[in-house]
C-alpha cells in the first residue's frame, strides 16, 4: 500500500460514517494549518481544501455559519470575498487545544495532586467549570470536588478567569501517602480508562498501515499529505481531548497512549512539510497568500525536522 492508496482509503472511511461532523474537521483545519499560518483565510480557498475530504461547498459554509454563531470564528467582507478567522475566544481555546494536542506526554510526576473546590458555585455556573476542566482532564472524585495529578497550570487558571470564577473557587494542591493501589482504582473510575485505552487502540490500528506504507514510499504528493496530516490529528484529537494524560504510575499496563503519541508523532513528522506546501499554493488571505509557519509551529511533537 502507498501513501496515496492509504489517504483515499483513509477519506472514504470519513465519507462512510454516518454522521458527518464537518464542523468539527473544520476546526482541525484551522487549528492545525490555518491558525500557525496567519489564523484567517478567504472562504473559497476553505471549500477547496475541504472538497478533498468529499465535503461539498454547501455543507463548508453551514458549518462555518454556525462556527461563526458558537463564537470560534468571525468574518471581514472585503469587495465580494469573506475572510474567516478565529476569535480572541477560539485563539485562547485553540492555544490551549495545541499544548495537548502536541505537547510531549509528561515524563516523570512529583506525586502532587491539584484540587478544585466547587462547593461556592451553584446550578449552571457548577456544571460550566466541570466541563471545561474536564476538557483540561480533571476528574470528579465527588460531586463538588475536581482533581488532577500535575494539570497545566497556565491552562487551569486562564480557564477560570475566562469563566468568571477565579476569585470564587479553592485550589489546593497535595500529595497521596499512602494507598497508593486504591489511589490507582480511583483513577480508573474517575476518567474512565478503559474507554479511552480502547479509542487509542483503535487509532493505533487506523494510521499504523500509514507509517507503514510512508517507509516504502517517502514522495507523497503535497496534496494526499495535508489530507493525511489532517485526519490524523482530527482522530488524534478526538481520543487526546478526552485523556486527562495521568502520569504512568496512575495507567494500566501496556497503555496504548503511549504508542499512539509515537506513532501520530512520527507520520506527522514525515508529511508536515508536503501538506503546507500544498496549503502554500491553494489558500488565500486577503494580503494574498499564506504567510509562512509561526516559529512555535516547528516546536509541535518535540520539535519538527
Amino acid at each position: 500500500m502507498t501513501i496515496e492508496t492509504a489517504s483515499k482509503s483513509l477519506v472514504a472511511e470519513f465519507r462512510s460514517r454516518r454522521t458527518l461532523r464537518t464542523g468539527s474537521l473544520i476546526t482541525t483545519v484551522f487549528g492545525d494549518s490555518i491558525a500557525p499560518r496567519g489564523g484567517a483565510v478567504w472562504l473559497g480557498s476553505l471549500i477547496t481544501v475541504m472538497r478533498e475530504f468529499g465535503i461539498n461547498e454547501r455543507l463548508v459554509r453551514t458549518s462555518v455559519f454556525r462556527l461563526v454563531q458558537d463564537g470560534w470564528l468571525e468574518s471581514t467582507q472585503i469587495g465580494r470575498r469573506s475572510y474567516y478567522g478565529l476569535t480572541e475566544e477560539g485563539r485562547q481555546r485553540f492555544e490551549q487545544a495545541t499544548h495537548k494536542i502536541y505537547g510531549e506526554p509528561a515524563s516523570s510526576w512529583d506525586g502532587e495532586w491539584t484540587t478544585v473546590l466547587l462547593s461556592t458555585i451553584e446550578g449552571a455556573q457548577k456544571d460550566a467549570v466541570r466541563k471545561e476542566l474536564g476538557w483540561l482532564g480533571f476528574g470528579a472524585l465527588s460531586a463538588s470536588v475536581l482533581a488532577h495529578p500535575s494539570p497545566d497550570m497556565v491552562d487551569l487558571d486562564a480557564t477560570l478567569q475566562r469563566l468568571g470564577v477565579a476569585d470564587k473557587l479553592v485550589v489546593m494542591s497535595g500529595e497521596t501517602v499512602r494507598n497508593e493501589a486504591a489511589m490507582r482504582d480511583l483513577a480508573q473510575a474517575s476518567w474512565n480508562l478503559a474507554d479511552i485505552e480502547e479509542r487509542y487502540a483503535s487509532f493505533v490500528s487506523r494510521f499504523r498501515p500509514l507509517i507503514a506504507a510512508q517507509g516504502k514510499d517517502a514522495n507523497v504528493s503535497p496534496k494526499s499529505a495535508f489530507v493525511v496530516r489532517t485526519l490524523l490529528i482530527q482522530e488524534y484529537r478526538k481520543v487526546l481531548l478526552r485523556d486527562p494524560q495521568l502520569p504512568a504510575e496512575l495507567l494500566p499496563a501496556g497503555w496504548h497512549g503511549t504508542a499512539a503519541y509515537q506513532l501520530c508523532r512520527n507520520l506527522y513528522i514525515a508529511v508536515h512539510r508536503q501538506a503546507d506546501a500544498w496549503l502554500s499554493e491553494v489558500m488565500e488571505t486577503a494580503q494574498g497568500p499564506l504567510p509562512p509557519p509561526a516559529t512555535a509551529f516547528m516546536q509541535r511533537f518535540g520539535g519538527l525536522t
